[in-house]
């Protein structure tokens, strides 16, 4: 089975909210004026642009800090720590872990990939700070590729890189659009809820196909 992981809110720890109250709490005073200002930042096509790889870490600041009228240093500040600041989520670390393990043991019919939507930035900076990704036998960010999830061709090109059998290939995401991106493709989906679920849900895939 090839199990592939989403990395932001699956693998590691992903909270907008949190991060636009903490740098602008006057804009960001309650949970709703938070998730509304996270949604201006984060959603938008600037961002998408940034994880695509074709706008750079300082566009993405500029054009951010004049659309929303914040202030220039504190967007940036913000926006280049994010890299630095990604930290395992710890129950889907030791999900990993284990897999890993039954990998080193000598289970040649499973594989560990992953498929993220991740800038370049941000994605040199996990390189450098994680030795887990070694783990994985191989992946793709968006950032390297210029396409994004759910676009079609980035599942395609994960599939053609490492030879992966779609009905052999299990893909973990928290957004359920790419989930179901991935099962248009054959692939079978578990959209991420939890550590707890996410055991729950991909244990039993593994023993039926071991």
């Amino acid at each position: 089975m090839n199990v592939v992981f989403d990395f932001g809110a699956v693998l590691f720890g992903w909270q907008p909210q949190a991060l636009v109250a903490s740098a602008f709490p006057d804009r960001a005073a309650n949970p709703e004026q938070a998730a509304a200002l996270a949604k201006a930042m984060f959603g938008h096509a600037d961002w998408l642009s940034f994880d695509r790889g074709t706008l750079s870490m300082q566009a993405v600041i500029d054009q951010t800090a004049s659309r929303l009228d914040l202030e220039h240093a504190t967007v940036a500040t913000l926006v280049q720590n994010i890299g630095e600041q990604l930290a395992p989520i710890e129950g889907t670390l030791d999900i990993l872990t284990r897999l890993s393990r039954r990998r080193a043991q000598g289970d040649d019919s499973l594989r560990l990939f992953y498929l993220s939507n991740m800038s370049v930035p941000f994605a040199r900076a996990l390189e450098r700070n994680h030795d887990f990704l070694s783990w994985f036998e191989g992946g793709i960010f968006s950032g390297d590729v210029h396409l994004v999830k759910p676009e079609p061709e980035i599942f395609a090109l994960l599939e053609s890189r490492y030879a992966l059998e779609p009905c052999n290939t299990v893909f973990i995401d928290d957004v359920a659009g790419n989930v179901a991106a991935a099962r248009t493709r054959g692939w079978q989906g578990i959209h991420f809820e939890s550590p707890t679920q996410l055991h729950a849900q991909l244990m039993p895939l593994l023993c039926s196909n071991g």
